[in-house]
């Protein structure tokens, strides 16, 4: 599983690859744990927008996104009891 980084963890990945170029990126990244392309997406992300996103568990968008997976979940989990309930009438009916 992926480890979750916050975001000063993310701006100090930066940082250390803009304090230690003579190391690249590959050589950051391993000192920090995390993969070269990791890295090199977080940078390039900086770059273009300016700042770090750091999305929750589930990388849900929003708030609004986060609420209709787990909706669905529910909606997914009361269907599945349905079927059971179903299939134990049908076999208990008989």
């Amino acid at each position: 599983m992926a480890r979750q980084h916050d975001r000063q963890f993310k701006l100090d990945a930066i940082q250390c690859y803009e304090d230690h170029k003579d190391l690249g990126v590959r050589g950051c990244a391993e000192n920090l744990g995390i993969g070269h392309g990791t890295l090199t997406k977080r940078m390039k992300d900086f770059r273009e927008s300016g700042h770090i996103s750091v999305r929750g568990s589930g990388n849900y968008a929003s708030d609004e996104q986060k609420e209709i997976a787990y909706l669905r979940r529910e909606l997914r989990d009361a269907q599945d009891a349905l079927d059971v309930l179903k299939k134990a009438v049908n076999i208990l009916g008989k």
